[in-house]
């Protein structure tokens, strides 16, 4: 297969695609401990391409570093200048960037602390589910799999052992036909997709389920509620339980792959008119400008590539 990139940045350099090596022993493989990042980066309409909110993303990549007891070998300067770094390698504009920092091998055994290693990988990756979602919405399902329990989990860092869940809700969901599933935590309310944060439109607000739920603080999620509000809309930051999902106006999901994605409808039930709506398209509409530097108000998201 041809590389979908010429380089990537690992351990603090510039690698070609073919020389990235891990070993089978490496003990993140082996028990999930490692912490990633999905980031973008977007061509502007003029100068030279941005990444989107690079420094809440190192930020959490650190963050979740810390949930996990594991210690970066690089700061946050180090790790910001990596993702500008292999963009600028590879002449992207459009781009989707995957920091990710694992366990290698060394000790066997689950209370084996092994050394830290880190990679930037950046490559193309269009629209996550579908341009044609983006467009007219999908079809998601309720799983039968449950988010996290903040007893069982760390909800606020994106520790790659806990996406297994994700993995075979995803899994099923395609199975049965649908583009993406949706979970509910313990209690029944719903939360968050596989790996994207939800939205409801009711009456012109909009609703979604609040950080001290069960889902993670998405980065895309703050960033459209802050367009949100800029356009005067209602943002209502509050758990629901999947009957009023069923009777909403309009539904959404926001995530760095996922962008802003329609969702037209639920366990086969249409949402609305069964079609991307208004505010949602309003929504997407802004937030795609912000990202190409469009909207001044918020271009201090962006981090050129100089």
């Amino acid at each position: 297969m041809q590389p979908p990139a010429k380089q990537l940045w690992m351990d603090g350099r510039l690698i070609a695609w073919d020389e990235a090596r891990v070993h089978v022993m490496a003990s993140t493989l082996h028990y999930g401990v490692g912490v990633f990042e999905g980031v973008r980066c977007y061509a502007q309409k003029s100068g030279a391409p941005a990444i989107f909110r690079l420094d809440d993303h190192v930020e959490r990549l650190l963050d979740s570093a810390r949930c996990v007891g594991m210690e970066l070998p690089f700061d946050h300067a180090a790790l910001a200048a990596a993702c500008k770094q292999v963009v600028r390698a590879n002449g992207f504009g459009d781009c989707y960037l995957r920091p990710i920092a694992f366990h290698d091998d060394g000790e066997a055994g689950l209370g084996a602390v092994n050394p830290v290693r880190v990679a930037v990988i950046a490559f193309p990756w269009g629209a996550y589910l579908g341009r044609e979602g983006l467009e007219k919405g999908i079809a998601t399902t309720i799983s039968s799999w449950v988010r996290h329990h903040p007893g069982a989990a760390m909800l606020r860092a994106k520790v790659s052992g806990q996406y297994v869940t994700s993995v075979l809700a995803k899994r099923l969901a395609k199975k049965n036909g649908f583009d993406e599933a949706i979970f509910c935590d313990a209690a029944g309310y719903v939360c968050e997709g596989t790996g994207e944060n939800l939205f409801l439109v009711k009456k012109g607000a909009v609703k979604t389920p609040p950080t001290s739920s069960a889902i993670l603080a998405g980065i895309t999620r703050d960033s459209v509620i802050a367009l949100a509000r800029a356009a005067g809309l209602e943002v209502i930051e509050q758990p629901f339980a999947r009957d009023e999902l069923f009777l909403a106006d309009e539904a959404f999901f926001t995530g760095t792959a996922a962008e802003v994605t329609p969702i037209r409808a639920v366990d086969h039930r249409p949402i609305g008119a069964g079609a991307r709506g208004k505010v949602t398209e309003q929504l997407q509409a802004r937030f795609f400008r912000a990202v190409r530097g469009e909207e001044a108000e918020f271009r201090h998201w962006l981090a050129p590539i100089a």
